[in-house]
């Protein structure tokens, strides 16, 4: 099992590194208790591993001293349990802003004590923390963007870039379009298989229907330019930090032209990288 223990400076990020890691494909607790990790890690080592990947966040909240998680850190090692600290900071001005923003108290936080006095104290007491950490992440001029990327590079290397995924969607205008959709493409002005007799009752994941989709130059160039198009926007949406991308594709009843384009979209999508799923809402509505 791998572990991972965040923990640093109140303020400085944990809880974005906290979701960005569950995107990543760990599961993450919050707030735990130094001394429940050797427990924590027991359960997840048990039987057949059911979470291979993991991480807890351990920080000041509730007056918690760290005395206990070097202890438990203790543990752990006995019991062959391999750990990594990841330790979140920034510079105290942007702590102090980010506390102004949203007003709300520090942790430490004592009546007649400045902020960035409160802060320079909690830096004191977390860097015997610090000084065991695997990895130090500064967020102070880090976007939610550049976070995601700097917690993707050190958790899966050369895999940054490919972490969105991406969902493709087939759907018939006639039920509504999906209302968790980030990007809806129409192709209900390709000829519609549904007006051939002989393959009417056929969805577009069945080779005759699917070939007379793409048996037209309209269906070609449209092809063409929304290849391009993914080309371009799936880096652009991945710079971003967006961690999953829906794209739905509609004709008039979602069993034969979406269908189809959505395979083959999700196919293309593939090629380039991405991890990619296709889901034919409406397909079956009709038959």
């Amino acid at each position: 099992m791998e572990l991972t223990i965040i923990s640093g400076l109140s303020g400085a990020g944990k809880s974005n590194v906290a979701s960005i890691m569950e995107d990543l494909g760990y599961f993450v607790v919050d707030n735990m208790p130094a001394a429940l990790i050797p427990r924590f890690a027991e359960l997840c080592m048990a039987g057949q591993a059911k979470y291979e990947k993991a991480a807890v966040v351990i920080d000041i909240r509730g007056g918690q001293t760290f005395e206990g998680l070097f202890a438990a850190l203790e543990e752990l090692e006995r019991m062959g349990c391999a750990y990594q600290i990841l330790f979140v900071e920034a510079v105290t001005e942007t702590i102090v802003k980010r506390y102004k923003e949203t007003r709300r108290a520090h942790p430490l936080g004592q009546s007649g004590q400045l902020l960035d006095e409160t802060i320079v104290r909690e830096r004191t007491m977390l860097d015997p923390v610090r000084t065991r950490a695997s990895y130090i992440v500064d967020t102070t001029n880090l976007s939610s963007a550049k976070l995601r990327g700097e917690i993707t590079r050190i958790f899966q290397g050369d895999a940054e870039g490919k972490t969105m995924s991406v969902n493709v969607v087939s759907f018939g205008f006639k039920y509504g379009i999906p209302i968790e959709a980030d990007l809806v493409f129409d192709v209900r002005f390709l000829p519609n298989p549904f007006y051939v007799p002989e393959l009417k009752e056929h969805t577009g994941l069945e080779k005759p229907v699917y070939d007379f989709v793409f048996s037209n130059r309209q269906s070609g160039e449209f092809m063409t330019y929304l290849e391009q198009l993914m080309a371009f926007l799936l880096p652009q949406y991945t710079e971003e930090g967006k961690a999953s991308l829906v794209v739905a594709v509609g004709c008039t009843g979602g069993q034969h032209r979406s269908v189809a384009v959505t395979r083959a979209l999700t196919e293309f999508i593939r090629q380039k990288g991405y991890e990619a799923s296709e889901t034919h809402r409406d397909m079956t509505r009709a038959r």
